[in-house]
Parts: structure tokens; C-alpha cells; sequence
């Protein structure tokens, strides 16, 4: 009778030629547990979803009760569902009065499309502008707003009339003018290796958009709820964007996206066609159940207020020659290496001594640190202590 691993790769289908084949029976807190009681500090935290560990007995709770009211009853949209109302106010209630209306979706790339087209439509223009390096989702339109050549050819042709800037460089914001509809940009590139932009770009940024009449659109798919210490990444910068683009940590674990702007701007898919914009399971009502109580537990527990303590302590104790930068903002950190031999060899001793941890998609010489907010300093610790030795034994 053939295993789990042998059934993953007979029956399911691969995104790479060497997946990591480690098989998890069970999570809780900040740990991974294999099918032999093997256990794993998760340093990855589900690539930033699992901001307050896995599976917090109140979202779990929460699921619970949703799970015997109902669950899908139609597109979204049309009906009126309690998950969805409760946590789109509560959601509204902690972000700027600029922000009036929640279009959820079913996952970050899905928010990216909807704001693409939002975007279009509301300011009747073509060109979306992206930033080189970016990375926002897989599906065709997000994919063209990835600023990495290697990634379009396979695919082409992608949408047309998207141009790059390069992140954090102020010459090029005069490439947006009155013939851009949007310029999407994350709060802090992540998958190019955690760069956090100067306040002063995103602040000039803000102010070309403004001059332009070009709606900028954040993609806090990584960043938001609490990752960079603040609840939203953007407040770090004392700017406002037009649409804000949610996932990952928005649904205690469960598959939710979003994305909001002010109703005028979002009022634009509603006719000229009716039903501009829809999902079949966008705002599923577990999900949004589930993400209400994800946001209450990370207010209540004051999460936010203790990451950039959480940061320092991480910051103190990896401490090495061959470290050549830490770059990063909260929790959402990397360590630059020299090679990706390095980083991997780095990666699997940290996993056999049961540290997760990852690097990225457009800098794989980087080991990406980004634990659930709920890491304890002990934790912290210790698992310093074996990504210095493995470290130490592979560079």
C-alpha cells in the first residue's frame, strides 16, 4: 500500500522538481507536527497566514458555530450573511474613514484581478503601473504585474499595457502620468527579499498619484494584520492608499481575500455590466467567521504592540560574519546569505533540528524569518540558536 508521500507525488500535482516532502498531521500554536510526533518551530507561519499561530482556539471556536448555521448559500454578493456584514465593519472600524466598502474574495491573487479591473473602470484609463521584483499572485493578471521576465515568457502574452518602475527609486515616478489607471505596489516587497521602501518614496509616491489622478493600490497580502508592527503596513508610512489589497493573515487560517476602497470607487462594478465583478465563494462564511475572530484575538491580545520587541530580540541574537544584512520590518524579516547553496543546505539542518524556515521566490539567497506574532522570547531563543549553528556548519 503506497504512503502519503508516494500518493503526493502520484496523484497530485507538483510545483516544482524538488518539493520539501515533509508531511504535517497536525499544527497548534507556533508548531508543525509530523505523523511520527516529529515537531517544527514554524519560522514561515504559512508564508505570513498564520499571524496568530495555528489554530487559536478562537477561530476555531468561531468555525464551530458557523459550521451549523451554514455554509455557501449563493454568489457573493446577494445575500445578506452575518459573517460577512460583522467582519466587514469590524474590519472598516480599524482602518482610515477613506475606506467605506469591503469587496471580499477568495484569496490574495483573486483581490489583485478585482482591483485591476476596479482600478480600469473607475478612472477609465489602460496602463497599470507595477515595480520591478514585485510579486502579487499567479493567476494571468497578477502574474503580469510580477517585474520578472523569467516568470512571463513561459505564459505570454500576458495583459498588455503594464509598465515597471523600480521600488524605491523616486526618478521613476515620472513614468505615471494621466494615462494610468493604477499603480499596485506592496507595502514591503516581499518575495524579492523583504524591502522596506524610505518614507519619503512612499510619500512622493502618494503625492504623483495625487497630481496624476492614478489611484494607488497597496498590496498588503504579506504585510497586514500586524506582520510589520503595525496592524497595516501603509500606517508606517503616514499615507493613505485608494484600494487596500488583503489575504493571508486576514483569515486566521482560513482561505480569504479582500480588497477595499471608498464606495465611490468600488460602486463602479455594480452596473454598465450588473454584476461587474463576482465570485462564486469569495467571503465564504466560515472564512469570514473564522477572520473575525482573528482580528479580535490580535487586538484583544495586543499582538501588534509586542513585535517590534519580538523583532530587537531576533535582530540581538543573529549575530554572524556570514550574515551580511538583516533586512526586513517586524516580523517579516530575512537574512541575506551569500549563495543559495547556503540557504538551503541552512534550511534543511534547521528543519532536521526542527526549525521551519524558507527562502524566497525572487531572491533565493535570503532565509526568510517570519514566525506567527505569537512566538515567545524563549522560542525566539531557541531557535536562534540552530539557525546560528546551522550557520556555522554551512557557510
Amino acid at each position: 500500500m503506497l504512503n502519503n508521500r508516494e500518493l503526493f507525488l502520484l496523484n497530485t500535482a507538483q510545483t516544482s522538481n524538488s518539493p520539501r516532502m515533509i508531511e504535517i498531521a497536525k499544527a497548534e500554536g507556533v508548531y508543525l507536527y509530523g505523523p511520527d510526533g516529529e515537531e517544527y518551530m514554524d519560522l514561515v507561519s504559512g508564508f505570513n497566514v498564520s499571524n496568530i499561530g495555528h489554530r487559536n482556539p478562537k477561530v476555531i471556536q468561531a468555525i464551530k458555530d458557523q459550521l451549523e448555521k451554514y455554509l455557501h448559500v449563493t454568489v457573493y454578493g446577494e445575500f445578506v450573511q452575518a459573517p460577512q456584514v460583522e467582519f466587514a465593519t469590524d474590519l472598516l472600524a480599524v482602518l482610515p474613514k477613506q475606506f467605506e466598502s469591503v469587496y471580499f474574495t477568495n484569496s490574495g491573487a483573486e483581490a489583485v484581478e478585482g482591483s485591476m479591473k476596479v482600478a480600469k473602470r473607475y478612472t477609465g484609463r489602460r496602463q497599470i503601473i507595477a515595480a520591478k521584483k514585485a510579486y502579487h499572485g499567479s493567476t494571468q493578471g497578477a502574474l503580469s504585474l510580477i517585474g520578472n521576465e523569467e516568470y512571463h515568457t513561459a505564459y505570454a502574452p500576458l495583459l498588455p499595457e503594464i509598465e515597471f518602475i523600480t521600488f524605491n527609486n523616486s526618478d521613476d515616478l515620472s513614468l505615471i502620468t494621466e494615462k494610468t489607471a493604477a499603480v499596485i505596489i506592496e507595502a514591503i516587497q516581499g518575495e524579492a527579499g523583504v524591502r522596506v521602501p524610505d518614507i519619503s518614496y512612499m510619500q512622493a509616491l502618494r503625492k504623483r498619484c495625487n497630481e496624476t489622478g492614478t489611484l494607488l493600490v497597496f498590496d498588503e497580502i504579506q504585510t497586514g494584520f500586524g506582520r510589520t508592527g503595525k496592524l497595516f503596513a501603509f500606517e508606517h508610512y503616514d499615507i493613505v492608499p485608494d484600494i487596500l489589497m488583503l489575504a493571508k493573515g486576514i483569515g486566521g487560517g482560513m482561505p480569504l481575500g479582500a480588497f477595499v476602497a471608498s464606495k465611490q470607487v468600488m460602486d463602479v462594478i455594480k452596473d454598465n455590466p450588473m454584476l461587474g465583478h463576482i465570485t462564486t465563494f469569495g467571503g465564504h462564511p466560515v472564512s469570514c467567521a473564522a477572520a473575525k475572530a482573528s482580528l479580535e484575538v490580535i487586538r484583544e491580545n495586543q499582538l501588534v504592540e509586542q513585535v517590534a520587541e519580538k523583532e530587537q530580540l531576533f535582530r540581538t541574537l543573529l549575530q554572524h560574519p556570514k550574515i551580511i544584512e538583516i533586512r526586513g520590518k517586524g516580523l517579516m524579516m530575512c537574512l541575506q546569505l551569500e549563495t543559495f547553496d547556503q540557504v538551503y543546505n541552512v534550511s534543511n539542518y534547521c528543519a532536521q533540528q526542527g526549525i521551519m524556515i524558507d527562502w524566497y521566490l525572487h531572491c533565493e539567497t535570503a532565509l526568510r524569518v517570519a514566525p506567527p506574532l505569537t512566538i515567545t522570547n524563549d522560542e525566539i531563543e531557541k531557535a536562534c540558536k540552530i539557525i546560528l549553528d546551522g550557520i556555522e556548519k554551512y557557510t
